[in-house]
């Protein structure tokens, strides 16, 4: 199954998702140093977003979200992609200075924790490549 959407950046990823039905602030939500998310009440405190295919609806807070998504990249704990229903400024920017492979307006409620995907940033593609 695949899913066409806007290119937000460039790049390939192939990994297993993390999915959330709440929006993320990455500063104060997200630990920079470990991945791990920290916002209290969040449906994916606890977890961390490493080395996954983050999938969730739209980014909040702070313009020091996009800072910590690099934060995120230098520690070797940001995700390899992001999947977003809508993209705003604040993710954008930060997966962009991070080089995270990017795509939005996407069905998310179609995507789920452990399904294994790729993300064309270069496309705009989504592909289901195992549940």
């Amino acid at each position: 199954m695949n899913w066409e959407g806007r290119k937000i950046y460039a790049g390939v990823a192939e990994g297993k998702i993390i999915a959330s039905q709440m929006g993320i602030s990455f500063f104060g939500g997200v630990d920079p140093e470990s991945g791990v998310v920290v916002e209290r009440g969040h449906d994916l405190e606890g977890q961390s977003v490493s080395g996954k295919v983050l999938v969730f609806p739209t980014g909040k807070g702070s313009t020091v979200g996009s800072y910590t998504l690099y934060r995120l990249k230098r520690a070797g704990k940001a995700p390899i992609a992001i999947v977003n229903e809508e993209c705003e400024t604040i993710t954008a920017v930060g997966c962009i200075i991070a080089e995270i492979p990017c795509v939005d307006q996407v069905p998310i409620n179609e995507l789920r924790t452990g399904q294994l995907v790729k993300v064309d940033g270069d496309q705009g593609l989504v592909t289901l490549l195992a549940e």
